[in-house]
């Protein structure tokens, strides 16, 4: 049972005393004027056929047309080439439905089905009656022929055109209807060609519209082209700055030679002067043949081979002879001789090598010299160059424009070809002709217009005896009142009193206190007396609690006790109620909650205990840690259900409260009563966070004498706007703590 269905239950139990629908009484009085419901639904059945098979048949063609992109990679214009797939969404559905339905495709389909003179179609067709022309000459109608044929023909033809986007596609739908089922399919054939036709001629506009412009803008760009080029030849001219190989300028390559030359006469001196520094060296440290240059000199190596030679001698002669002797001398003589040559050789390859190196300094000199004058001249044509580079700039932007348009003209001269620039639509699905008509469904109309008439005169047959009061069986009398339930011991009953306003007789007359005991004349007139003493004596005590409610039994009929107190916030949902047991006897929340959950799905939310439960519960619900299921426990004893404070205990549920706030929505949505236990001694912890998450408050107590429930409810009162209520447990028989046990137990 939703929480919707408890509350149609309660409204029902609000009115029961009032009388009570007799369905017996109902369909006898249905049954006596069956003739008041048969003769309508057969004339109407009749008429229905007679009116189905009048009207002439309207058939319907349908033809679909699918948005795509047609162009190929060489159709499809040079800068679109690298974007892919179709650019075509909703809105762009949605704008072709309307380019189909526009006058001009309109007119000309108009045209190609020459509906102009079809009776159908076209007003003005054939003679006008005697009635049509009377309402004319009266003023009443226009006449046809005051409009030009196409005008009269459009109205009738956009009411027989029906243009769609099929949902979640890109597909087009035509439907167009006729008395002539042929002309039906033909016609939406013909717009969906005429449609094709149209978005094909658009672009070949495009294309030809395109070509035409850039014809006429190429010839002054290229003029212009022209003249920049022409201007940066003669300003190259006239400023030198002529082009040599590798794209520079002839200073740049003068430049570049010179600095070539200068390194090559530098690494010559460099090269020349290491030469003559070794050499000398040599020559100083008497290693003269360890010079390459002198030890591969031609004349040092022949004076090196005589030298040779006459040691060779000597050293013959040196068997034979004395170191004195003429010949010895002669010989040695030689050798000094040959020595001094030798000498004489490296001296000369070294001043050789000097006067190379001074050669070459000379010439790094020279170089050097003209290099710098080359620089002064480069710098000097930079700066012309910069101008020369801007001309340069201007008539490549030119050029570069001119090609560009040049490019595009070839393209809209191609594109305007015929088949060159086919439409961006196709038809997937051509119209044939109906077999069938689509209006009237004979059979669909005839059924549903009987079921009606049946069903309106039913209903008026009934309001009429609802309204009569025929069908509805009077209230019992309160001697009469059927006798209530006996329950098993220690499941004490819920009683209320309903507060009013004080009478002139005093508070008695302000209360009625049904008994538990069966109703009946010889009641016991002294017990009823103490017992309203009683509770008059508490309603003097609690007179200055502005939405104070007390309750007493009413043959166990809780759940319309506490709907005539504290009402839902929204109808669709359940009653959310803060319970607080002020008795001195434990148990009273569950024993509430059991006796509600017998009329609708109660659930009772355990905030009272102090320990933290071991078992998941509302904190695990807030944190994400548990789900309803696994949270809601089964109350044996009844049809309760309840659920804990959880692990994290009591502070950590009311500490969320916005958490809290949802999860009482959500299941105030599935139960009719929505309790929330609290314990009185923690009322001034948690009353602010609590009071305005639900609908009403209930604090129960065991006996109507009870001051501490009165004060309990007083501060519940304070800083709030919403009703509370006092529930009293009377008569019980045997403490509240005692298990419930079921009737049928």
């Amino acid at each position: 049972m939703t929480a919707a269905d408890a509350l149609a239950n309660r409204n029902e139990y609000r009115h029961s005393g009032d009388g009570m629908l007799d369905l017996s009484a109902l369909w006898r009085a249905v049954a006596a004027h069956k003739f008041w419901i048969i003769i309508p639904t057969l004339l109407v059945l009749v008429g229905a056929f007679v009116l189905v098979n009048l009207i002439t048949p309207q058939y319907t063609g349908e033809a679909r047309i699918l948005l795509e992109s047609r162009d190929g990679f060489y159709t499809r214009p040079a800068g679109d080439r690298d974007a892919g797939g179709d650019r075509i969404d909703s809105e762009t559905v949605l704008s072709q439905v309307q380019v189909v339905m526009s006058r001009d495709l309109a007119r000309e389909a108009i045209r190609r089905l020459k509906l102009v003179g079809n009776p159908e179609f076209d007003s003005g067709a054939g003679l006008f009656g005697s009635l049509q022309n009377l309402m004319v000459r009266l003023g009443l109608s226009r006449n046809p022929a005051d409009r030009t044929p196409e005008d009269r023909v459009l109205e009738k033809y956009y009411d027989k055109l029906l243009v769609f986007p099929v949902a979640r596609s890109r597909v087009m739908a035509i439907e167009f209807q006729s008395a002539d089922a042929e002309l039906a399919a033909r016609a939406a054939n013909t717009i969906a060609a005429v449609y094709l036709e149209s978005l094909e001629g658009a672009k070949k506009d495009n294309a030809r519209g395109a070509s035409q412009w850039l014809g006429g803008a190429i010839t002054p760009l290229r003029q212009r082209v022209q003249e920049a080029e022409a201007k940066v030849e003669e300003f190259r001219s006239r400023s030198g700055l002529l082009i040599g190989a590798n794209n520079t300028t002839i200073s740049q390559q003068q430049l570049a030679d010179l600095s070539q030359q200068l390194s090559s006469a530098r690494a010559i001196q460099s090269d020349s002067q290491a030469k003559a520094r070794i050499l000398r060296e040599a020559l100083r440290a008497g290693r003269i043949f360890d010079v390459p240059d002198v030890a591969n000199n031609e004349l040092v190596r022949r004076l090196v081979e005589q030298r040779v030679t006459l040691r060779a001698q000597i050293a013959l002669e040196s068997r034979s002879l004395l170191p004195e002797h003429p010949r010895i001398k002669e010989l040695t003589a030689q050798i000094t001789d040959l020595e001094g040559q030798i000498r004489a050789a490296a001296e000369r390859a070294v001043r050789t090598l000097e006067n190379e190196a001074r050669i070459a300094g000379s010439r790094v000199e020279t170089v050097a010299a003209t290099i710098e004058a080359q620089k002064r001249t480069v710098t000097e044509a930079n700066e012309s160059e910069v101008q020369l580079r801007a001309l340069e700039r201007e008539a490549k932007t030119q050029r570069d424009q001119l090609e560009q348009f040049l490019g595009r003209q070839r393209d809209a001269l191609a594109r305007d070809a015929d088949n060159a620039t086919p439409a961006d639509a196709r038809v997937v699905s051509r119209a044939i002709t109906p077999l069938s008509p689509s209006f009237p469904k004979k059979v669909p109309t005839v059924a549903v217009a009987t079921l009606a008439a049946f069903m309106v005169s039913l209903a008026t047959v009934i309001s009429r005896e609802l309204l009569s009061g025929r069908a509805v069986s009077p209230a019992p009398a309160p001697g009469l009142m059927p006798q209530p339930q006996p329950v098993a011991p220690g499941t004490a009953r819920f009683s209320s009193v309903s507060r009013r306003a004080p009478t002139a007789d005093g508070a008695d007359d302000a209360v009625t206190v049904p008994d538990d005991e069966p109703v009946a004349v010889a009641a016991d007139t002294a017990a009823r007396d103490s017992r309203r003493a009683r509770v008059a004596g508490l309603i003097s005590h609690a007179g200055r609690l502005t939405h104070l409610h007390l309750m007493l039994d009413d043959a166990g009929n809780w759940a319309e006790q506490i709907a005539s107190c504290i009402e839902p916030r929204e109808e669709s949902k359940g009653v959310r109620m803060l319970v607080l047991d002020a008795g001195t006897r434990a148990g009273g929340s569950r024993i509430l909650g059991g006796e509600l959950a017998d009329d609708a799905p109660t659930l009772l939310i355990d905030l009272g205990a102090g320990e933290r439960s071991r078992q998941p519960g509302m904190s695990e619900l807030l944190s994400g840690d548990a789900s309803f299921a696994e949270i809601i426990e089964r109350d044996p004893q009844s049809r309760l259900h309840i659920i804990t404070a959880g692990r994290a205990g009591r502070e950590a549920v009311i500490a969320a409260a916005d958490l809290l706030d949802m999860a009482l929505d959500a299941l105030s949505d599935a139960y009719a009563h929505v309790l929330v236990e609290l314990s009185p001694r923690d009322l001034h912890r948690f009353q602010g966070p609590l009071m305005p998450l639900v609908d009403g408050g209930l604090v129960l107590a065991d006996n109507v004498s009870n001051g501490h429930a009165v004060e309990t409810a007083y501060r519940l009162t304070e800083g709030n706007e919403i009703p509370v209520a006092i529930g009293v447990f009377q008569d019980a028989a045997e403490p509240l703590s005692q298990p419930r046990q079921k009737a049928e137990a």
